[in-house]
């Protein structure tokens, strides 16, 4: 049985992340989705507990049995050999997403080099998406439905729009 890990902040989960989810799900056995806490970042949007409902919330919408939500802090790596994970799945955008990734890669390989690490570009419409456009957008009263699923517009417009 092969175990992916897809981690990340999802800050809020958009409709890249579930994209990413989505087909990941249908390339391995089983997918943990690992919502990221770092306490030494104190500038998160939602808590990492309201972010895991999100991902459940979509993950049932979307009907996958095979994904799990849960959240870790500390090193990625180390996380994925307590879960079992054979591999990591990052999503890359841009160029700038490669370097970083890539640099990451490199530093996991050498803490674990049995963890493979799957490198995803997102369907052509969510190429340039991020939670850091969406939280930008909804902080400026504008519209995300496109950018994200009705229950995280709606947990975006509660907090901005109060």
């Amino acid at each position: 049985m092969t175990v992916a890990l897809y981690p990340g902040s999802f800050d809020p989960v958009t409709k890249g992340h579930e994209d990413l989810i989505r087909r990941g799900a249908s390339l391995f056995d089983s997918l943990i989705i690992a919502v990221a806490h770092n306490p030494a970042k104190p500038n998160s949007l939602f808590t990492p507990e309201v972010r895991m409902i999100m991902l459940n919330e979509s993950i049932v919408k979307m009907g996958l049995q095979n994904v799990t939500v849960t959240s870790f802090t500390g090193l990625t790596v180390h996380f994925a050999k307590s879960v079992g994970a054979d591999c990591l799945i990052r999503g890359l955008r841009v160029i700038s997403d490669f370097e970083y990734e890539c640099s990451m890669y490199q530093a996991n390989a050498k803490i674990n080099p049995h963890l493979d690490t799957f490198f995803m570009m997102p369907s052509l419409e969510f190429q340039f998406l991020s939670s850091r456009l969406v939280r930008e957008l909804a902080s400026h009263h504008e519209p995300v439905g496109t950018y994200v699923s009705p229950h995280v517009a709606k947990a975006l417009k509660d907090i901005y729009h109060t």
